[in-house]
């Protein structure tokens, strides 16, 4: 039951929210056109399993491909594995002896009917233009170590031979560890120094020097980022055993550094959507991780950098369904989202009894949003038994994002698996 002191907050929401038809009504998507004049859009989600927020954010870039010329699709995404969909999109073939995309923990992050839906739309959309006008998929993330290894040792091998033989001489320091890079974290710290540092820095070094090699600037691009992939890589897994915020902000600056630098590629006029989690999109600064624990996020890191240029899209819901699992590495379960907490902005939401609203946050929004509240944030793990420490955080709404999207009653992605089969899913998108 809603208290008294919640009820005018809850109708002050209830005035300035737009209400929203279906995710598949075309108007949906218009109702997001005014942050189309950006040169980056992020659109964020409240859990990695949440359907809703994964159509809606493929109605939105679908419209902001097709209308308003954004050519970057850019994922919270391990770089090697975004490629091998990026080749499907824009029909480049796939890499031969490359491994299936997504197939390690949290395989339904990516391969869900919801995220494949955007994939052969993408195929489709891209077949008839030219290189330069076609939209790309590209990840930002930096987990993938093996498959980055393989990636440029595999580039240099077509292109420079004598680079790849020192590719993998350089690598031999990392490559025991490649499968569970935090065993070579947890080593790095009881021997104090980074012994895999040098070797990874030095390859990238020489891939830089060697722009365009070989002629093919795609290609190239690709082997450069897996390179840089594998040196912050290897800073990420050693911070990850000093117990500070240094793990998060490597990975967030890894994930920044590399959305700038696909800009940079892609020329001055190139406009990118991201797809990442509300903790990593929303701007810090407004909330508890960077007032109370130091960390940034992508979204900080874009304002700092684009100013109005970049718009920040957060995405909300009260309950429903989600896929997610009880600790990491284990199996994806359908769980029940608890409702939201008494005092937290979705509560409010709620209490505006609006089913699918859009509160346009440019101009600051209203009242409520600018209170320092609870926010939830559910990721690949979801622990409702200890919901309020392990999924909410302090925010202010109206400093964290330029938009908020909001789901009453939400439901779980679909996994590949579900509907094709293992056998056919890692076949995934070429085979399916």
């Amino acid at each position: 039951m809603t208290s008294l002191t919640e009820v005018e907050p809850a109708e002050l929401i209830r005035a300035a929210a737009e209400p929203l038809p279906e995710i598949d009504d075309p108007s949906f998507a218009e109702a997001f056109d005014r942050f189309a004049d950006a040169r980056v859009v992020l659109l964020g989600e409240a859990s990695h399993g949440t359907s809703e927020f994964y159509r809606a954010r493929a109605a939105i870039t679908r419209r902001l491909v097709e209308r308003h010329g954004f050519t970057i699709v850019a994922l919270e995404a391990d770089w090697p594995d975004a490629a091998h969909l990026d080749r499907f999109v824009r029909h480049r073939g796939a890499r031969e002896g490359e491994e299936a995309a997504f197939q390690r923990f949290p395989s339904w992050m990516w391969r869900n009917v919801e995220f494949d839906g955007l994939v052969r739309w993408l195929h489709g959309h891209n077949r008839l233009l030219s290189d330069g006008a076609q939209a790309g998929i590209y990840g930002l993330d930096l987990y993938n170590l093996h498959g980055s290894m393989q990636a440029v040792i595999g580039f240099l091998e077509e292109r420079d031979p004598e680079l790849a033989a020192e590719a993998r001489q350089r690598y031999s320091c990392l490559a025991p560890f490649s499968r569970d890079p935090a065993q070579y974290g947890a080593m790095a710290l009881s021997q104090g120094y980074a012994f895999c540092a040098d070797g990874a820095v030095a390859m990238l070094t020489d891939l830089l020097e060697r722009q365009c090699l070989g002629g093919d600037c795609d290609e190239w691009l690709d082997a450069a980022a897996n390179a840089r992939l594998v040196k912050n890589a290897e800073g990420y897994y050693r911070a990850m055993f000093e117990g500070s915020e240094q793990s998060w902000n490597l990975r967030d600056t890894h994930m920044f550094e590399t959305l700038c630098q696909l800009l940079e590629a892609k020329g001055p006029a190139a406009k990118a959507v991201v797809w990442a989690h509300n903790s990593h999109i929303g701007d810090a600064r407004a909330t508890g991780m960077g007032r109370e624990r130091g960390e940034l996020n992508i979204g900080q890191l874009a304002k700092e950098k684009f100013g109005d240029e970049a718009r920040l899209i957060g995405f909300g819901t009260h309950t429903g369904t989600v896929a997610a699992a009880d600790d990491w590495d284990a199996p994806m379960k359908v769980k029940q989202v608890r409702p939201s907490l008494e005092g937290s902005h979705e509560r409010l939401c709620h209490d505006a009894g609006i089913e699918r609203f859009l509160l346009d946050l440019r101009e600051g929004g209203p009242e409520p949003v600018h209170e320092e509240r609870l926010e939830r944030y559910i990721g690949v793990i979801y622990r409702p038994q200890t919901e309020r420490w392990s999924h909410y955080v302090e925010s202010v709404l109206a400093e964290q994002f330029d938009g908020w999207v909001w789901f009453d009653e939400t439901s779980a992605v679909t996994p590949l698996s579900d509907v094709h089969g293992a056998g056919e899913d890692e076949l995934w998108p070429f085979g399916l």
